[in-house]
């Protein structure tokens, strides 16, 4: 199926175009998959572990958002690859 769409586009000559948006499309989808489950997987142990100890909240939280924050810059370098890949290649 995907030969067929690739022929197509390349019969109508919009085969660079669709070709671009696709790796831009995939470039995003694919590298906000592990961030997203990343921070699935910190907040739920972060809430496990204030459950366990309530009086260590505090200190739970801070180190749960930088290593949020550490996770999340993977998604973005994923934007940007996708920003570079449709505006400038």
């Amino acid at each position: 199926m995907i030969t067929t769409l690739l022929s197509v586009a390349a019969q109508s000559g919009l085969g660079d175009v669709g070709a671009k948006y696709l790796a831009a499309g995939l470039a995003i989808a694919i590298g906000v998959i592990g961030p997203g489950v990343g921070i699935g997987i910190l907040g739920a142990g972060a809430m496990g572990a204030i459950g366990r100890n309530p009086e260590a909240a505090g200190s739970i939280t801070t180190n749960m958002i930088l290593a949020i924050a550490f996770a999340e810059a993977l998604g973005i370098y994923s934007l940007i690859v996708a920003v570079i890949l449709l505006f400038v290649v």
